[in-house]
């Protein structure tokens, strides 16, 4: 019996929609092709049976010639199948050409398979049917139901598997639109603040805006060719962080002390860009800039495990990015010094941001929690599967 695939559909990767065993290699394909077979087999095994308890002849019999009118029948239009697929687009022939393989693997199965099953048996099939009217015709019926019953469960299980394909690679092109579109939201975000930052600077101290306005072309620079991917190294990540607090510490002065700790296992770890971003941001704008002497901002990465890790079967590992600060802590009521308003919309949006992005990329498995520090200040601790990726 076949194993037909649905026809293809109109799509930027029509082979790794509707044929991934023939899109990922040989060895994927041969061992699609003994699955087919098997599953024919076990077709063939049923109908011997169900001829069997039906006073069809006996047991035996019926099992080789089921099996050998089915697997000839199955072998000639999955030979065909594969043959025509590298011709066209799909791997199931459109149109008439699918009917006539169809057509081609029953006739060739009916001849040579019961070829080959009088042959085991030592007996004529063709003098059975001779004696007994009305034989031929039950045999061809039930030999072409059967291969249009088979057509249609594989044809079915193909096309489920397609939709299936079409789906996951839909619903992994809205996220990543959807990603981008976050971040051309955070961006303009970040640089609003900084030029709000900037344009109160300039009349306290032009020396010092000065150097913070270098080092926000700086930072644009650095980020404009990064900012165009979906992913990148968590290397780059800190890098980004650092030139952002760099520019904040021209602002903020000696009110502001950092310190970045990334392990090397963990540096080409790929993250959202700007994923830590607003974090650091609402660390300093809520955390540090109401507080008269400033503070200290810490951020790190580690891998924690998952649940129910065993030494046989370790569960999932987990990359957790945190960021603290020894700030005024969640819940205070200070204001932020003059000239750095920071109204509660803006730590919402930053907060909203994160949690979004962590929820398109890893669903519930991506989290971002708020600890209130019992030494004062808070950690923001993000967290999701670890995936790392070496250079």
């Amino acid at each position: 019996m076949p194993q037909p695939n649905p026809p293809p559909t109109p799509h930027r990767q029509p082979a790794h929609t509707l044929a991934p065993e023939a899109a990922t290699g040989g060895a994927a394909l041969a061992v699609g092709v003994v699955r087919h077979a098997l599953i024919v087999a076990t077709f063939c095994c049923s109908i011997a049976l169900a001829l069997t308890l039906g006073g069809k002849g006996p047991w035996d019999q019926n099992l080789v010639y089921s099996l050998a009118i089915g697997m000839v029948s199955w072998a000639v239009i999955e030979a065909g199948r594969i043959t025509l697929a590298r011709h066209e687009a799909g791997m199931w022939p459109r149109g008439w050409r699918g009917i006539a393989l169809v057509a081609a693997g029953t006739v060739t199965g009916f001849g040579a398979g019961t070829a080959l099953g009088d042959l085991w048996c030592q007996c004529s099939t063709w003098a059975r049917w001779q004696a007994t009217p009305g034989a031929l015709a039950t045999v061809l019926v039930i030999t072409t139901l059967a291969t249009v019953a088979a057509s249609f469960f594989f044809y079915s299980r193909g096309t489920a598997r397609a939709l299936q394909a079409r789906i996951a690679l839909t619903e992994r092109d809205a996220a990543e639109a959807r990603l981008k579109l976050l971040e051309t939201q955070l961006e303009p975000h970040m640089l609003f603040n900084t030029l709000a930052n900037l344009r109160v600077l300039i009349a306290l101290d032009p020396a010092r805006a000065q150097a913070m306005l270098d080092h926000l072309i700086a930072y644009l620079r650095a980020t404009l060719t990064a900012s165009r991917a979906t992913h990148h190294p968590l290397a780059d990540e800190f890098d980004r962080l650092r030139d952002y607090l760099e520019l904040m510490a021209v602002r903020m002065g000696p009110r502001l002390h950092y310190a970045l700790d990334l392990p090397e296992a963990l540096r080409q770890v790929p993250v959202p860009p700007l994923l830590l971003q607003p974090l650091v941001e609402n660390a300093i704008r809520h955390g540090l800039e109401p507080q008269v002497a400033g503070g200290h901002i810490s951020v790190r990465a580690s891998v924690q495990p998952g649940a129910h890790s065993t030494p046989s079967a370790p569960a999932t590992q987990y990359l957790v990015l945190e960021v603290s600060d020894t700030g005024v802590g969640l819940g205070h009521n200070a204001r932020p010094t003059p000239g750095t308003t920071a109204p509660a919309a803006s730590t919402h949006f930053g907060l909203a941001q994160v949690r979004e992005r962590l929820a398109t990329l890893h669903g519930s498995a991506g989290t971002l929690d708020l600890i209130a520090a019992s030494a004062g200040g808070t950690s923001a601790s993000v967290r999701f599967p670890l995936k790392i990726q070496h250079p």
